[in-house]
């Protein structure tokens, strides 16, 4: 790679443009407003007149972070959608992942490709299942993290509370940098804890479609509109909150030793806006990558002058006018620009990559040049998978991102055979975005795959998308298995149950279903020299 130490105009150039992005994801349990939060972004960006909140059926609006028919007919994320757009001075590339943990997979992937995560919590229920898997997830890679207290113009729990649940269950520090003013209907505001600056707002005809009028001022000077009894009583929770609270520092929060906690409404838009400028100011820009020459290891900055990405979402059919493979990268290094040849490192050869994008959802706008921490899409021409390192020089490749052992298997048949060529398309496709797993009997890549997931309600998108993309109805047919793990030894010599299945994967390695996880801890038992892995 090519390293240039004087600054030449490209490299004044990257490092200016670095300096700028930031690229992050948000994390949350389903229904806690994460999608919710997404759009409001938006509005505050600009980008959007009037945001429309996620909701069910009978909603008339549709999130734009969520642009399958599939997700606006339910009201919810079950796709990560990227974004990229300005917000005031730097450049937002957001990351809204699904919640439901039939998709964590699609949901971790896609945490590789963020600088840093919004949690958003409810405020009712604190941290809920999904949240402290993908907190997890944050955790493993040193990922920074903000946390929303989302909800607070609904009934909830004591802050205090909350805070505390956030420190013991997720085993963080938590450092509130504002502070409530009422809560449920009484919510009015919020306060900054550093300065005692307060913002009240003013609910809108319009709802949560509209930014609220704002009024700033000190604490003290809010009397008259608070009253003095309820200022009293702010100021002494905020006294208590500097006694025996956690102090704040964007070294610990970089260094994922701390949260910063932030109270509102994303429904409402109340306190949504000290979030985000909190986070254009506090969130780290792009970082250096981890990459691999063989069995050597190193660091590659992102102000190198040589270009990089790692694909790490494909995604056909985003916009049924066009009915391609959009391959999602996240530039890592250098200076991208249309029409560039790179290397594909896993096929050693040179691809170009055709009619770049950027993505404001389902919609797309042609670029000429993209910086490290951009989400681009590329045509994919059917050579990309999920995990690919592209680059200008080549040589080296991007941490692999792993791949979760499914929990799920099913037949897939078509109602109408006639349909088979376009079943098989369709298969190959969906499986190609890591929506499903294919599999096939052991040494048997020739037959007809049959499907596995990590989560059941997989296979239902895979059924959904099947009939609203390709035209073809499709019958599942549940397989009697519970667990699966690959295999690393010699398959002849593996001694399974009467129940296990060997199977092998769409890059040939063996896999074994098990019907329970007891029959997996068995087979683990008897056969101490092989592995049974979780992933891969």
């Amino acid at each position: 790679m090519s390293q240039s130490m004087s600054q030449s105009p490209l490299a004044a150039e990257i490092h200016r443009e670095v300096a700028r992005r930031r690229t992050f994801a948000i994390i949350s349990h389903p229904d806690a407003g994460k999608t919710t939060l997404t759009e409001k972004l938006l509005l505050y960006s600009g980008m959007v007149r009037t945001a429309g909140m996620v909701g069910g059926r009978k909603t008339n609006k549709n999130a734009a972070s969520d642009w399958m028919s599939m997700e606006q007919e339910r009201g919810i994320s079950i796709t990560a959608s990227a974004m990229q757009f300005p917000y005031k001075d730097v450049v937002i590339n957001i990351l809204d992942t699904p919640g439901h943990q039939d998709f964590s997979e699609d949901t971790y992937r896609t945490l590789t490709a963020a600088d840093s995560v919004i949690m958003v919590i409810d405020g009712a229920k604190g941290v809920e299942t999904q949240t402290r898997k993908l907190f997890e997830a944050c955790r493993l890679r040193g990922t920074p993290v903000f946390t929303l207290i989302n909800k607070w113009d609904m009934p909830g729990r004591d802050p205090i509370d909350l805070m505390s649940e956030v420190e013991e269950t997720l085993g963080i520090a938590a450092s509130p940098l504002n502070w409530p003013i009422g809560s449920a209907k009484e919510f009015r505001g919020i306060v900054r804890v550093a300065d005692r600056q307060v913002e009240l707002y003013e609910k809108q005809a319009s709802g949560g479609a509209a930014i609220p009028k704002t009024t700033r001022l000190g604490l003290h000077e809010a009397a008259d509109l608070l009253g003095p009894n309820h200022c009293e009583e702010i100021d002494q929770e905020l006294m208590l909150l500097e006694e025996a609270g956690n102090p704040f520092s964007r070294e610990a929060f970089l260094a994922a030793e701390v949260t910063p906690i932030f109270f509102g409404s994303a429904l409402t838009n109340f306190g949504v806006e000290p979030l985000f400028d909190a986070f254009v100011d506090l969130a780290p820009p792009p970082g250096p990558r981890i990459i691999r020459r063989g069995d050597q290891s190193d660091l590659l900055e992102p102000t190198d002058l040589s270009f990089s990405a790692h694909v790490f979402k494909l995604q056909a059919n985003m916009n049924p006018r066009h009915r391609d493979c959009v391959a999602f990268l996240r530039i890592n290094s250098g200076k991208f620009t249309r029409d560039m040849q790179v290397v594909h490192q896993r096929l050693q050869k040179k691809v170009r990559l055709a009619r770049p994008h950027t993505l404001l959802v389902a919609e797309r706008e042609t670029l000429e040049a993209a910086y490290p921490g951009d989400i681009i899409g590329v045509i994919s021409p059917g050579n990309f998978s999920i995990g690919d390192t592209l680059s200008a020089e080549g040589g080296f490749e991007f941490e692999a991102l792993p791949q979760f052992q499914p929990e799920h298997f099913a037949r897939l048949e078509a109602v109408d055979m006639a349909k088979r060529k376009s079943l098989d398309k369709g298969i190959e496709q969906l499986a190609g975005e890591g929506a499903v797993q294919l599999l096939w009997e052991w040494k048997q890549p020739e037959s007809f795959p049959f499907l596995a997931a990590v989560g059941r309600l997989q296979f239902e998108v895979m059924q959904y998308r099947l009939r609203d993309e390709y035209g073809v109805e499709v019958r599942l047919s549940p397989l009697p298995y519970q667990s699966s793990a690959w295999l690393e030894g010699d398959v002849e010599t593996f001694e399974k149950g009467s129940r296990s299945r060997l199977v092998q994967d769409r890059q040939g390695r063996p896999m074994v279903l098990f019907a329970t996880p007891w029959e997996k801890n068995l087979a683990r038992k008897n056969n101490p020299d092989h592995r049974l892995l979780d992933f891969a």
